[in-house]
């Protein structure tokens, strides 16, 4: 029976071309019940994405969950001695941060448990790249080492709390953040210059690969650099090379994955499509002396993809620039006009939502400040300017490349002149950044009830609404007007230009020279 392509989705036709990709690699069909024991998934939780999982209790008496993930379900099933080459198509049911609730979210991918080695690695690296080739022409495939990166942060601290910290920083692209964290703790910032060089090393193998070398041998990681020369060897004649990056803001949870690791992105959809690498320390904690390696490919994120927008995305060497409104986007433009990157027009009385300057390469539009994040994490802008109390409130998927050190202020906790602190009772805390206010307090293990306000802070500890409030303080005039004072510094904030991780991937070498041309004026 032939079935029309015409009555078949984006994501539809792609399984089926990714399931025989697969087969002809080798690689044997897996499949799985929509449900499974719960305990693999309590026994786990730090592995998923998220820890909340659907339940039920089955007519046995049995919690069971409907599956939030592919791989742990295969390693249970997996026995040591063996090596097991499995491909599926899987849909799971996990929490979506943009849908702010539950969501099946289609999955294909494979994974190679047993003795695997760099040669195996690098067979999937090679899959990986097939797999996004499938989807469009116009891919990235990012590759890092996880190996090499605990080399550089052992030798910064052994404290795993902030070696986390350096870990978000180092995702972010955040070298001025890699240095702050430094400083507030004591430590000598010339021992970050090892994990800063790392973030700098981002480009095509046969220019990375050298410089790496002679890092990894001042890290004492040789082992680390030689599998990952290793597995990238296998692009070395083939056409797919020009589409391998190595780049370190590659992350993974450091508890689970080990050695080669790797993210894929498409021109045009604002985050990373697929995800994969070597998983041992899983395996060693789920019992297994096995090694293994695999990655999955994101279905449901490419249902919008069509030929004409990929070939139009490719295509607009434009950097789209949210600004945000008021007198702090006034300061931003400035900066942007004078480190070359004016648009004359951006100035003129009119009603003008987008003005562009072809010549200086740059498309900017005004957003709300607290939405400039958003425009860049969802891909409608490519780089932004957003204070860091955003950036720290939301939490955007996104890097963090430059501290323009403008609209500087403070994250402070407030309360009247007067207040003293009882901690015997629970503190109630007026605030719009409630994420902030609840990691601070949950840092010194205090316990708060948040009232989570839009405007008029201040008069809350006035009126006994609450003890305390959680804001951005400038100048203190209106605290003082008010008989407030601050009694506590949370986190300096100033603004940030910010870039979305699909767009640098695509249009790297402008927005960095954006970010090279602001820094020096």
């Amino acid at each position: 029976m032939n079935i029309s392509d015409k009555i078949l989705s984006n994501a539809e036709r792609l399984t089926f071309s990714l399931r025989e990709l697969y087969s002809q690699s080798g690689y044997q069909p897996y499949r799985m019940s929509k449900f499974e024991d719960y305990d693999l998934y309590s026994r786990n939780k730090d592995f998923l994405v998220s820890d909340s999982v659907i339940t039920f209790t089955d007519i046995g008496g049995k919690l069971k969950a409907l599956k939030p993930d592919v791989t742990l379900s295969i390693i249970k099933n997996h026995s040591d001695g063996e090596t097991t080459k499995l491909y599926y198509n899987e849909n799971v049911y996990r929490v979506s941060k943009s849908v702010g609730g539950y969501k099946e979210i289609m999955q294909a991918g494979v994974e190679c448990i047993g003795e695997v080695d760099s040669s195996l690695v690098g067979e999937s690296l090679m899959l990986a790249a097939k797999s996004l080739s499938l989807v469009s022409p116009h891919f990235v495939l990012d590759v890092s080492s996880l190996d090499i990166l605990d080399a550089a942060l052992e030798r910064i601290t052994d404290s795993r709390h902030l070696q986390e910290e350096l870990v978000k920083c180092v995702s972010e692209k955040n070298a001025h953040g890699i240095i702050s964290i430094c400083e507030e703790n004591g430590i000598d910032t010339l021992s970050a210059d090892s994990l800063i060089a790392l973030l700098s090393l981002c480009g095509k193998p046969e220019r990375v690969l050298q410089k790496l070398s002679d890092l990894c041998a001042e890290l004492e990681c040789k082992e680390a650099y030689d599998e990952l020369k290793e597995a990238l060897s296998v692009f070395s004649d083939s056409d797919l090379l020009e589409k391998i990056q190595i780049d370190f803001s590659v992350v993974s949870d450091r508890a689970y994955y080990n050695g080669v690791i790797f993210k894929g992105f498409i021109s045009g959809v604002p985050d990373s499509v697929l995800s994969g690498g070597r998983y041992d320390k899983l395996l060693k904690r789920m019992k297994r002396k096995s090694k293994a390696v695999g990655f999955a490919v994101y279905l449901d994120m490419l249902e919008r993809i069509d030929e004409e927008a990929q070939t139009q995305a490719a295509t607009d060497t434009m950097l789209n620039v949210a600004l945000p409104k008021g007198r702090l986007g006034e300061k931003v433009y400035a900066m942007f006009a004078a480190a070359g990157f004016p648009c004359p027009s951006i100035l003129e009385p009119n009603r003008k939502l987008i003005f562009e300057n072809k010549e200086a390469g740059v498309r900017y539009f005004w957003v709300k400040p607290s939405d400039v994040a958003i425009y860049v994490e969802r891909g409608a802008a490519d780089i932004g300017v957003a204070g860091k109390d955003i950036l720290l409130e939301y939490e955007p998927e996104i890097y963090e490349l430059l501290d323009l050190d403008i609209g500087k202020c403070r994250m402070a906790v407030a309360a009247p002149k007067d207040f003293e602190d009882d901690p015997n009772r629970t503190l109630r805390v007026a605030t719009k950044f409630s994420k902030i206010a609840a990691d601070h307090y949950a840092s010194k293990g205090r316990d708060i009830d948040i009232v989570h306000l839009n405007g008029s802070i201040e008069i809350a500890p006035i009126l006994g609404l609450t003890d305390v409030i959680v804001d951005i303080v400038e100048t203190g005039a209106t605290l003082r007007e008010n008989n407030l004072e601050v009694k506590e510094n949370i986190v300096p904030i100033s603004a940030r230009l910010i870039a979305n991780k699909s767009s640098y991937k695509f249009k790297g070498d402008s927005i960095m020279k954006v970010a090279s041309e602001l820094k020096n004026n």
